[in-house]
């Protein structure tokens, strides 16, 4: 991958709906070439998909919680079937694996306080190996991009 195929990928960040054309301008390529790059991203996975930006209080899920898990044993079966557990819950939105204090890390989305405590009780608590949850409640977003830094 080289500077062009991140100017690619950047400019799709910031608008994936571009036409050929208009990305081809933005990154200074003629659309045919700047038609290949994008077809080579996506086959050789570097790109992985596209998606639509919701505004997540407009949706209706306006309360942003993450949570951090840790874990009775760390046995490749125990983790397996919290990974697998957690996999099936479309609250979550991303499990991160962290070092330090907790095993995991879980943003969730939710409508309210309420759905939340529906959400730990009978989504969370189902997955077993579960030895503790720490939450903390996000009251505001101060940036949230889905844009790479330039290299």
């Amino acid at each position: 991958m080289d500077a062009k195929d991140r100017q690619i990928i950047r400019a799709l960040q910031i608008s994936g709906r571009l036409t050929n054309q208009e990305l081809s301008e933005k990154v200074n390529l003629s659309p045919s070439p700047c038609s290949r790059r994008v077809r080579a991203l996506e086959e050789s996975g570097v790109i992985t998909g596209y998606t639509a930006l919701v505004n997540q209080k407009a949706y209706g899920l306006p309360l942003t919680v993450f949570v951090r898990i840790r874990l009775e044993h760390h046995s490749k079966e125990a983790v397996a079937r919290f990974e697998q557990g957690i996999q099936r819950i479309d609250e979550i939105l991303d499990c991160f694996l962290m070092t330090g204090v907790a095993d995991y890390l879980l943003r969730v989305i939710v409508a309210n306080l309420d759905a939340y405590e529906g959400f730990v009780r009978t989504r969370l608590h189902t997955i077993p190996g579960i030895a503790s949850i720490d939450t903390s409640f996000a009251y505001g977003t101060v940036k949230q991009t889905q844009v790479y830094p330039a290299a």
